[in-house]
């Protein structure tokens, strides 16, 4: 009967501390371009990293299975100067869900082109907020609380706070490290050090912070249900981009957005009326010069 009870109060542990895990990451591991020949490590090294990410809990929140933040971690290993040393490209995607629909909005699309670690296989990680303990573990923790962050803007404005401090924490930490995408580097503004002081601590991107709740939660969550509040609040949305781009062109946080965003821009503002499209397209310019021919063909239709 004891043991009946005891499996009973494990399965219950269980399933209350899988409730309460926030993340549903995917880990891509791409080691073509090095050349390395024993793959198994990679193989090791993927499952690491999501149980890392997905099998602890992050916040003081309950999540459902189906409340999990999605996202994809695509790393590119470039070399492998000697056995157990790495250097890679990492790609971080954060995905959300539109309210009322199967949709799935691309919320963050950020590359981090350097990064060196050193693995081992079978390699323990653990995290600490008020200490460096390595390479892996820092970035890994900080693309967490970076996730859960841009993921709680889209819901409450500001609502990310508390996630991006604790990055804002691991950037600190790492620091003394001197590994490259920690410190600050004017010529590496695609760097974790940049990311964090665009979103978090810059007042200069604060409008950016406002964009994505209005974005999200006021604009494509409302959608289907009331299109013209929903218009005008994307709208308010590409407003404040061009706001704080103005006040510092091609910021990270800026270039982050449009990443995630311009295709998804055009192909809904497709569908707004025609004087939300002929404010949207002249600040569109503005940001994203590069997508200038499918900004301009909103206006012809």
């Amino acid at each position: 009967m004891k043991k009946g009870i005891l499996i009973l109060v494990g399965i219950l542990g269980f399933l209350i501390e899988s409730k309460a895990q926030e993340l549903d990451f995917r880990v891509i591991i791409n080691s073509d371009r090095s050349r390395f020949q024993s793959t198994e490590v990679f193989s090791q090294m993927k499952t690491s990293f999501e149980q890392f990410l997905n099998g602890r809990t992050w916040t003081s929140d309950e999540f459902r299975p189906e409340e999990r933040i999605k996202g994809n971690l695509l790393i590119t290993i470039n070399q492998v100067p000697q056995i157990g040393v790495y250097s890679a490209t990492v790609q971080m995607q954060v995905v959300r869900p539109v309210f009322g629909t199967n949709y799935e909005t691309v919320v963050l699309n950020f590359i981090d082109r350097n990064w060196s670690f050193e693995y081992q296989e079978s390699q323990p990680l653990e995290f600490n907020r008020v200490s460096y303990l390595n390479n892996i573990s820092s970035l890994l923790a900080f693309y967490a609380h970076i996730a859960l962050g841009m993921d709680y803007d889209t819901f409450e404005l500001k609502g990310g706070n508390p996630y991006f401090e604790v990055a804002n924490d691991i950037v600190n930490n790492a620091q003394q490290s001197g590994r490259a995408g920690w410190v600050q580097n004017p010529n590496d503004r695609r760097s974790r050090y940049w990311l964090i002081n665009d979103i978090y601590i810059s007042t200069v991107y604060a409008p950016i912070r406002e964009a994505f709740y209005l974005y999200h939660r006021k604009g494509m969550d409302q959608l289907a249900t009331a299109p013209e509040e929903a218009y005008n609040s994307i709208l308010g949305a590409i407003q404040r981009v061009a706001e704080a781009n103005r006040l510092q062109p091609n910021g990270i946080f800026t270039i982050s957005f449009v990443d995630a965003k311009s295709d998804e821009m055009i192909s809904i503002l497709k569908n707004a009326p025609f004087e939300i499209r002929e404010k949207a397209v002249p600040l569109l310019l503005e940001i994203d010069p590069n997508n200038a021919r499918k900004y301009n063909e909103l206006l012809k239709s």
